[in-house]
């Protein structure tokens, strides 16, 4: 056991949004980041597309507004979606003020930020760095952080559970104290003290078989917090990237849609369009209509994918607009300037998550989420393309102002009891980890995909059930490791899709089922919002 120095602010999670939090915090408090691989290694970096945000005189926030709420399908909370799109344009100046270069128009065209347009936005609204975006924004930020004194930065560390004074069994309202977190390193479990915590940990995709997501997006905070008593809401949301590189030896490699967004076409294999009979959109409807389109299309035709072609276009235009896809492509011997590629959708995105105010602040005193982790309401029943760096950078921002603003009221913790290992011996059977955890993601895929029914979804909660027992059984049993933490919160956040799926009795946005496949017209639209039962505490 090894205890570290109480810091002020406890930041899990190494991406887009933790880093611009530390950075705005770090001038006035001691911050540490945890990142459970490289500092790297998250969503943010892999983000191909852009960040949504009104720059151009056509375009408005307005419209902006509008568009957001389309997409959510009567589920984003309006005043979220204002707050958001109207801090876009101050959160792309923080960028650039910070050194970060987006793809810029030629000078003898103005030399202003080149904007792209995606699915489901009214306007070229998406700033970007070519195809690789997320890199060039994490990248940045991470070289910011680490030249900065008051940040502390832990690779290899793995938050295992978030230390509450209600666990502690201390008077007073529920507070956030801190974590006990895995060193993987050196082996051993280190308490983590802290004033605030702030949950950055990204989403849950990795609960499915197929996802354009890093290994890492394992549902992390939102588990944890659920463990620590905060509600989460619109779990059943799983957003699906309609077009990931399909091939056998490409793993998560995702099309960004901005190749749609210029003038890509979904063909199926003998070259017919289809996109038109399901949205007068085309290939710019949103992405849970045209996932849904390419799912019923490999299932009625038997197909194990669709093609996404884009080669009408000059290849000059091609390589320029999309580097990074190109070159990946190539690797695979597919020519994008000449062919098709071949694509699948994947699962891509977490909408539902931890519930928080506008300022990040959950029902926990003292503990934060922001990015991915968080419900904050911008999204909906369905995340319009390129608002979740926007969420990321705008909601960052947000709570380093709140914790700012009661850095003076909110002591130190008290002293942390460090990690009982005394009871728990390692594990000769590994392989039951990674049977558990082949079974649940194969069971999610199939079960709580794309497609749902009533009877797909009892199955899925029968299974996560019982794996949920075995694998608590385990972890009490052995000491923990890096696998056994992330299926320990993967089982724990696809029981929570289950019971938020099997609550929502209509198809909504990306929730669609055969058994309700219409939007419930006698009430208005409700979050689906999950309440943690609280513990019982035994004399």
């Amino acid at each position: 056991m090894s205890a570290t120095e109480p810091v002020d602010v406890l930041v899990i999670g190494s991406g887009a949004a933790g880093l611009r939090l530390a950075l705005e915090l770090a001038g006035a408090l001691r911050v540490a980041v945890l990142a459970k691989r490289e500092l790297s290694e998250g969503s943010s970096y892999h983000a191909q597309g852009g960040i949504a945000a009104v720059l151009d005189s056509e375009d408005s926030i307005e419209a902006h507004v509008r568009d957001t709420l389309a997409a959510g399908a009567g589920l984003c909370h309006e005043d979220v979606v204002r707050f958001v799109a109207g801090e876009g344009p101050d959160a792309i100046a923080w960028l650039v003020e910070h050194g970060v270069h987006f793809t810029e128009v030629p000078a003898a065209a103005g030399g202003h930020l080149h904007l792209t347009r995606e699915g489901g936005h009214s306007h070229r609204r998406i700033v970007h760095a070519a195809d690789a975006t997320g890199r060039e924004v994490e990248t940045r930020l991470l070289e910011l952080a680490r030249s900065h004194a008051a940040i502390e930065l832990h690779e290899w560390h793995i938050a295992i559970d978030l230390v509450t004074s209600r666990k502690l069994g201390l008077p007073g309202p529920n507070r956030c104290l801190g974590a006990y977190v895995l060193d993987r390193n050196s082996g051993r479990v280190r308490v983590f003290p802290a004033r605030f915590v702030v949950l950055a940990t990204g989403g849950a995709s990795k609960v499915y078989l197929y996802t354009s997501n890093p290994d890492t997006a394992t549902g992390d905070g939102i588990a944890m917090a659920w463990r620590a008593g905060c509600r989460v809401a619109n779990m059943e949301f799983n957003q699906f990237h309609p077009t990931c590189l399909y091939h056998p030896h490409a793993k998560s490699f995702l099309i960004t849609e901005a190749v749609r967004g210029e003038g890509g076409r979904l063909l199926l294999p003998d070259g017919t369009p289809f996109m038109q009979r399901f949205d007068p959109r085309g290939e710019l409807a949103p992405r849970d209509i045209v996932a849904r389109a390419i799912d019923h299309e490999m299932k009625r035709l038997g197909i194990d994918h669709v093609l996404l072609d884009i080669s009408h276009k000059p290849a000059d235009f091609i390589r320029s607009h999309f580097p990074t896809v190109y070159e990946r492509c190539l690797v695979y011997g597919i020519d994008m300037t000449r062919e098709p590629i071949p694509v699948v959708p994947a699962a891509h995105y977490t909408c539902g998550g931890v519930m928080t105010d506008l300022a990040g602040r959950t029902d926990v005193d003292g503990l934060y989420a922001v990015g991915e982790t968080a419900h904050t309401g911008l999204h909906g029943a369905n995340r319009l393309a390129s608002n979740s760096l926007l969420e990321c950078l705008v909601f960052a921002r947000a709570a380093a102002r709140d914790i700012l603003a009661r850095r003076e009221e909110v002591p130190p913790p008290p002293p942390l009891p460090e990690w009982d290992e005394s009871r728990v011996t390692d594990s000769d059977e590994e392989v039951v980890v990674s049977h558990n955890w082949d079974e649940l993601r194969r069971f999610m895929w199939d079960y709580v995909g794309i497609v749902r029914t009533d009877k797909r979804l009892e199955r899925a909660q029968r299974r996560v059930d019982l794996l949920a027992a075995e694998i608590q059984e385990y972890y009490s049993n052995f000491r923990v490791t890096n696998d056994l933490i992330e299926l320990r919160n993967l089982v724990t956040v696809a029981g929570l899709i289950i019971r938020s799926a099997r609550l929502r009795r209509e198809s909504r946005g990306l929730h669609y089922t055969l058994d309700h496949p219409h939007p419930d017209a006698s009430r208005p639209p409700r979050d689906t919002v999950l309440v943690p039962e609280p513990p019982v505490h035994r004399a």
